[in-house]
């Protein structure tokens, strides 16, 4: 009972969800305490950020109080979850999943690969700092991607590229036209991406992985499309 009735105030206070299209939510000026963080799912920490991008692709967004939430998280922080993302700056995290102060971590890199710093990171965010839910956030006409798919070579890039390239080299039988051209073609890379992102956590974290394995965190991939403003996961 306790677990759901926090669960409520997650949804209505924290993540204020609208129950009209177009209704204006409440100011929001709390922030996630630990025994909020404590009581929630991965699945229901999940469907916080559905319904978040349901708002943002909707343009209902959280009135936030920012003042408050600076206070009250000054020396403590319980985000839910932690989002690998882009670098792309048209794909701002917080803002799509309307969250504010202390909601998530998030890491972003080019091609939302995980190397040993974005894999500390996350360790740090789940088996420190309590975050239940790892996601693997990539986009539509991702230009990390397209370039791997053209092998472009450029300084430090280079190396950056050679971690997406596996995703393009799984995908040698594809019977269509194999270019950054070809939006079909671009698209299965870019899923594939992220698949292989989130197989490499769970290869090159054994934190990560046993945590997953225990039912302690969930670790899932997404898509954020450029054209509407809709993420959709791959569950």
């Amino acid at each position: 009972m306790k677990s759901n009735l926090l669960y409520s105030i997650l949804l209505a206070v924290l993540f204020s969800s609208c129950t009209k299209e177009k209704e204006t939510p409440a100011v929001r000026t709390d922030v996630i305490t630990h025994d909020l963080q404590a009581s929630m799912s991965p699945r229901q920490i999940l469907d916080s950020l559905k319904k978040g991008n349901e708002r943002f692709s909707s343009g209902v967004l959280s009135q936030v109080d920012y003042t408050s939430q600076i206070v009250k998280s000054e020396n403590a922080q319980y985000p839910a979850a932690v989002i690998l993302s882009c670098l792309d700056s048209r794909v701002p995290v917080e803002t799509i999943f309307d969250l504010s102060i202390g909601d998530v971590f998030v890491a972003r890199v080019a091609g939302n690969i995980a190397n040993t710093d974005i894999l500390a990171s996350m360790e740090y965010a789940c088996k420190v700092s309590g975050s239940k839910l790892v996601v693997v956030l990539g986009h539509t006409n991702c230009g990390a991607v397209k370039s791997a798919i053209e092998d472009v070579k450029l300084g430090n890039i280079t190396e950056l590229l050679s971690k997406i390239r596996p995703a393009v080299d799984s995908l040698a039988d594809f019977p269509g036209e194999k270019s950054a051209k070809n939006k079909e073609y671009l698209s299965k890379v870019t899923d594939e991406n992220v698949k292989l992102t989130m197989d490499n956590i769970r290869a090159n974290s054994q934190i990560l992985k046993e945590m997953e394995e225990k039912g302690e965190i969930d670790i899932i991939g997404g898509l954020y499309n450029l054209d509407n403003g809709k993420v959709s996961f791959f569950e």
